[in-house]
Protein backbone atom coordinates (compact mmCIF):
# COMPACT_ATOMS: atom_id res chain seq x y z
CA UNK A 1 0.00 0.00 0.00
CA UNK A 2 3.44 2.46 0.90
CA UNK A 3 4.11 1.94 -2.50
CA UNK A 4 1.01 2.65 -4.17
CA UNK A 5 0.42 5.93 -2.49
CA UNK A 6 3.80 6.85 -3.49
CA UNK A 7 2.80 6.59 -7.10
CA UNK A 8 -0.30 8.10 -6.77
CA UNK A 9 1.22 11.46 -5.11
CA UNK A 10 4.04 11.68 -7.18
CA UNK A 11 2.62 10.56 -10.54
CA UNK A 12 -0.33 12.06 -9.68
CA UNK A 13 1.20 15.32 -9.50
CA UNK A 14 3.11 15.17 -12.23
CA UNK A 15 -0.11 14.04 -14.48
CA UNK A 16 -2.23 17.24 -13.09
CA UNK A 17 0.63 19.39 -14.21
CA UNK A 18 1.82 18.05 -17.97
CA UNK A 19 -1.16 16.08 -19.09
CA UNK A 20 -3.64 19.25 -20.50
CA UNK A 21 -6.77 19.18 -20.21
CA UNK A 22 -7.78 15.81 -18.54
CA UNK A 23 -4.85 15.67 -16.33
CA UNK A 24 -6.78 16.59 -12.89
CA UNK A 25 -9.93 15.16 -13.91
CA UNK A 26 -8.07 11.32 -13.92
CA UNK A 27 -5.75 12.36 -10.75
CA UNK A 28 -9.16 12.97 -9.20
CA UNK A 29 -10.59 9.73 -9.88
CA UNK A 30 -7.10 7.10 -8.80
CA UNK A 31 -6.71 9.69 -5.52
CA UNK A 32 -10.57 8.58 -4.30
CA UNK A 33 -10.47 5.63 -5.71
CA UNK A 34 -6.65 4.62 -3.48
CA UNK A 35 -8.21 6.35 -0.73
CA UNK A 36 -11.22 3.94 -1.16
CA UNK A 37 -9.18 1.15 -1.07
CA UNK A 38 -6.86 2.34 1.88
CA UNK A 39 -10.06 2.37 4.33
CA UNK A 40 -11.90 -0.94 3.20
CA UNK A 41 -8.05 -2.42 3.93
CA UNK A 42 -7.67 -0.41 7.25
CA UNK A 43 -8.76 -2.12 10.30
CA UNK A 44 -12.33 -0.65 11.44
CA UNK A 45 -10.86 1.38 14.25
CA UNK A 46 -8.64 3.12 12.39
CA UNK A 47 -11.60 4.01 9.71
CA UNK A 48 -12.95 7.30 11.36
CA UNK A 49 -9.38 8.55 11.63
CA UNK A 50 -9.08 8.41 7.93
CA UNK A 51 -12.71 10.02 7.17
CA UNK A 52 -11.63 12.72 10.03
CA UNK A 53 -8.59 13.31 8.12
CA UNK A 54 -10.57 13.97 5.14
CA UNK A 55 -12.80 16.68 6.79
CA UNK A 56 -10.25 18.67 8.41
CA UNK A 57 -7.65 18.83 5.73
CA UNK A 58 -11.01 19.96 3.44
CA UNK A 59 -11.80 22.47 5.66
CA UNK A 60 -8.01 23.43 6.02
CA UNK A 61 -7.75 23.79 2.61
CA UNK A 62 -10.72 25.95 2.19
CA UNK A 63 -9.19 28.53 4.87
CA UNK A 64 -5.63 28.24 3.85
CA UNK A 65 -6.51 28.76 -0.15
CA UNK A 66 -9.04 30.37 -0.67
CA UNK A 67 -10.01 32.29 2.26
CA UNK A 68 -6.31 33.38 3.54
CA UNK A 69 -4.92 32.96 0.48
CA UNK A 70 -1.37 31.74 1.22
CA UNK A 71 -1.17 29.47 -1.44
CA UNK A 72 -2.98 28.79 -5.02
CA UNK A 73 -3.61 25.99 -7.13
CA UNK A 74 -2.87 26.10 -10.80
CA UNK A 75 -6.30 26.50 -11.85
CA UNK A 76 -7.62 29.01 -9.07
CA UNK A 77 -9.47 25.69 -7.23
CA UNK A 78 -8.82 23.03 -4.91
CA UNK A 79 -8.66 19.95 -6.67
CA UNK A 80 -10.43 17.11 -5.94
CA UNK A 81 -7.67 15.08 -5.29
CA UNK A 82 -6.02 17.23 -2.75
CA UNK A 83 -8.12 16.01 0.60
CA UNK A 84 -7.67 11.97 -0.21
CA UNK A 85 -3.85 12.99 -1.26
CA UNK A 86 -3.84 14.30 2.65
CA UNK A 87 -5.02 11.22 3.83
CA UNK A 88 -3.11 9.28 1.86
CA UNK A 89 0.08 11.39 3.14
CA UNK A 90 -1.34 10.86 6.91
CA UNK A 91 -1.41 7.31 6.75
CA UNK A 92 2.10 7.40 5.11
CA UNK A 93 3.30 9.22 7.71
CA UNK A 94 2.14 7.40 10.31
CA UNK A 95 3.74 3.91 8.70
CA UNK A 96 7.37 5.69 8.32
CA UNK A 97 6.92 7.00 11.60
CA UNK A 98 7.01 3.46 13.62
CA UNK A 99 10.59 2.82 11.98
CA UNK A 100 11.95 6.11 13.32
CA UNK A 101 14.12 5.31 16.41
CA UNK A 102 13.67 6.73 19.92
CA UNK A 103 14.48 10.17 20.23
CA UNK A 104 14.91 10.80 16.48
CA UNK A 105 12.18 13.21 15.81
CA UNK A 106 14.42 16.09 18.49
CA UNK A 107 17.21 15.14 16.09
CA UNK A 108 14.80 16.23 12.60
CA UNK A 109 13.91 19.93 15.37
CA UNK A 110 17.23 20.76 16.02
CA UNK A 111 18.75 20.27 12.82
CA UNK A 112 15.52 22.70 11.30
CA UNK A 113 15.63 25.03 13.81
CA UNK A 114 19.16 26.95 12.56
CA UNK A 115 17.89 26.48 8.67
CA UNK A 116 14.44 28.08 9.79
CA UNK A 117 16.39 30.27 11.25
CA UNK A 118 18.86 31.58 8.57
CA UNK A 119 16.16 31.80 6.07
CA UNK A 120 14.13 34.22 8.74
CA UNK A 121 17.17 36.71 9.38
CA UNK A 122 18.09 37.35 5.62
CA UNK A 123 14.21 38.16 5.01
CA UNK A 124 13.21 35.17 3.05
CA UNK A 125 11.18 33.63 4.94
CA UNK A 126 9.88 35.17 8.17
CA UNK A 127 7.42 33.17 8.81
CA UNK A 128 8.74 29.97 8.70
CA UNK A 129 9.82 30.89 12.83
CA UNK A 130 5.59 31.15 13.36
CA UNK A 131 5.14 27.88 11.58
CA UNK A 132 8.20 26.25 13.46
CA UNK A 133 6.70 26.99 16.71
CA UNK A 134 3.46 25.67 15.36
CA UNK A 135 5.30 22.30 15.05
CA UNK A 136 7.32 22.69 18.23
CA UNK A 137 3.58 23.08 19.51
CA UNK A 138 2.65 20.22 18.44
CA UNK A 139 5.56 17.72 19.42
CA UNK A 140 5.09 19.26 22.98
CA UNK A 141 0.75 18.57 23.22
CA UNK A 142 0.91 15.36 22.22
CA UNK A 143 2.90 12.00 22.63
CA UNK A 144 3.02 11.41 18.82
CA UNK A 145 6.00 12.99 18.30
CA UNK A 146 7.56 10.92 15.74
CA UNK A 147 4.68 11.34 13.48
CA UNK A 148 4.78 15.10 13.70
CA UNK A 149 8.99 14.37 12.76
CA UNK A 150 7.80 12.50 10.04
CA UNK A 151 4.75 14.61 8.36
CA UNK A 152 7.27 17.54 8.92
CA UNK A 153 9.76 16.26 6.67
CA UNK A 154 7.54 14.39 4.50
CA UNK A 155 5.28 16.81 3.51
CA UNK A 156 8.14 19.44 2.98
CA UNK A 157 9.16 16.60 0.20
CA UNK A 158 5.96 16.98 -1.37
CA UNK A 159 5.66 20.67 -0.99
CA UNK A 160 8.93 21.20 -3.02
CA UNK A 161 7.99 18.37 -5.49
CA UNK A 162 4.47 20.46 -6.30
CA UNK A 163 5.72 23.73 -6.45
CA UNK A 164 8.71 22.77 -8.63
CA UNK A 165 6.14 21.38 -11.03
CA UNK A 166 3.73 24.26 -10.76
CA UNK A 167 0.86 22.65 -9.35
CA UNK A 168 0.62 25.28 -6.41
CA UNK A 169 2.55 28.33 -5.58
CA UNK A 170 3.03 29.96 -2.02
CA UNK A 171 2.68 33.94 -2.30
CA UNK A 172 5.77 35.87 -1.48
CA UNK A 173 3.42 37.62 1.23
CA UNK A 174 1.33 36.41 3.71
CA UNK A 175 -1.78 37.84 3.93
CA UNK A 176 -3.24 39.74 6.95
CA UNK A 177 0.36 39.26 8.61
CA UNK A 178 3.00 41.13 6.06
CA UNK A 179 5.47 38.43 6.75
CA UNK A 180 7.87 37.01 3.73
CA UNK A 181 7.46 33.12 2.60
CA UNK A 182 9.29 31.07 0.48
CA UNK A 183 7.60 28.99 -2.52
CA UNK A 184 7.69 26.65 -0.54
CA UNK A 185 7.92 27.64 3.17
CA UNK A 186 10.45 25.45 4.86
CA UNK A 187 9.03 24.84 7.76
CA UNK A 188 5.48 24.23 5.61
CA UNK A 189 4.72 20.94 7.24
CA UNK A 190 3.39 22.82 10.26
CA UNK A 191 0.56 22.59 9.20
CA UNK A 192 0.13 19.12 8.21
CA UNK A 193 1.28 18.34 12.03
CA UNK A 194 -1.44 20.76 12.83
CA UNK A 195 -3.73 18.56 10.50
CA UNK A 196 -2.56 15.27 12.18
CA UNK A 197 -2.90 16.65 16.01
CA UNK A 198 -6.76 17.67 15.44
CA UNK A 199 -7.12 13.78 13.51
CA UNK A 200 -6.07 12.32 16.17
CA UNK A 201 -7.46 14.08 19.03
CA UNK A 202 -10.52 13.44 16.67
CA UNK A 203 -9.79 9.64 16.38
CA UNK A 204 -9.34 9.16 20.44
CA UNK A 205 -6.65 8.28 22.36
CA UNK A 206 -6.76 4.91 21.30
CA UNK A 207 -4.85 6.16 18.45
CA UNK A 208 -3.06 8.78 19.65
CA UNK A 209 -1.69 5.75 21.80
CA UNK A 210 -0.94 3.24 19.20
CA UNK A 211 1.01 6.10 16.73
CA UNK A 212 3.09 6.92 19.83
CA UNK A 213 4.31 3.67 20.13
CA UNK A 214 4.37 3.05 16.65
CA UNK A 215 2.18 0.28 15.88
CA UNK A 216 -0.62 2.01 13.45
Amino acid sequence: MNALIVATIVVGLTVDQHWVPDGQLVVNIAAWLVFATLVMRSEPAQRPALVACLLIATAGEVFLSLVWGLYEYRLGNIPLFVPPGHVLLFYLGTRIAARLPEKSEWWIAAVSAPVVAFFAINGRDTFGPLLFAMFVVCMWLSPSRRLYATMFVLSLAMELYGTWLGNWTWGARVPWLGLSTDNPPLAAGAFYCVLDLLVLWAAGSRLNAKVARGTT
